[in-house]
Formats: C-alpha cells, structure tokens, sequence
C-alpha cells in the first residue's frame, strides 16, 4: 500500500503565496505521473497541474504563470508553488499519483487525503 500525505494548506490574503507538499510512502518501486487536483464546494474535483517521472508539466489555464509544480523523485514528493493567489483559487487540493510496485507492469492510482487552501478576498 501507498500514502500521500499532503501539507502546507492555509488561510492567505488575496495576493499571496502557498506552497503544498505532499510524500509518498509505502511499498514504492516507481512513481510514474504526479497531479494536483482541486474541488471547491458545489464544483466537480479538476486536474490543476501534472508532472511526469522526467519532468514534463502541464497546467489548467486558470493557473498557468501562477502556480508551478515541482517534484524529488529521491523523496518521491511533489510539490505546488502557488502564487498571486485568488479568491476562486479556494478549494481543497488533493494529490495523486501513479504508482509502480516491484514485480508488476501497470500502475496503480493513489489520492492524498487533501489540504484545504482558502484565499480571502
């Protein structure tokens, strides 16, 4: 089994900055592709950024050229820069991640138990 264990969420003023974390742990022989996703209340959960085992990233518009997200494939943690925060930026974020485990050719599927990030107006 593998745990994502997420971190850094917060209070913060319109303007400002939070940075998430979150470590996987467990039975790990890989991770393959790394998410964030975020769900704000009556909204449907959306992939917010992704990054591949080599680097590559990927954003959701809303975000681009201000959130960045970063990974240690030694500590098997992503991370999520996220700056000039917004109000509709408020949500709980929720990492994700592909997992190989020794001896088996897929990947399995793993959520973080998610951070509640709030920005006040």
């Amino acid at each position: 089994q593998v745990q994502l264990v997420e971190s850094g969420g917060g209070l913060v003023q319109a303007g400002g900055s939070l940075r998430l974390s979150c470590a996987a742990t467990g039975s790990i022989f890989e991770i393959d592709a790394m998410h964030w996703y975020r769900q704000a209340p009556g909204k449907q959960r959306e992939l917010v950024a992704s990054i591949t085992s080599g680097g590559r990233t990927n954003y959701v518009d809303s975000v681009k050229g201000r959130f960045t997200i970063s990974r240690d494939n030694a500590k098997n943690t992503v991370y999520l820069q996220m700056n000039s925060l917004k109000p509709e930026d408020t949500a709980v974020y929720y990492c994700n991640a592909d997992v190989y485990h020794s001896g088996s050719y897929s990947s399995v599927n793993y959520w973080g138990q998610g951070t509640q990030v709030t920005v006040s107006s």
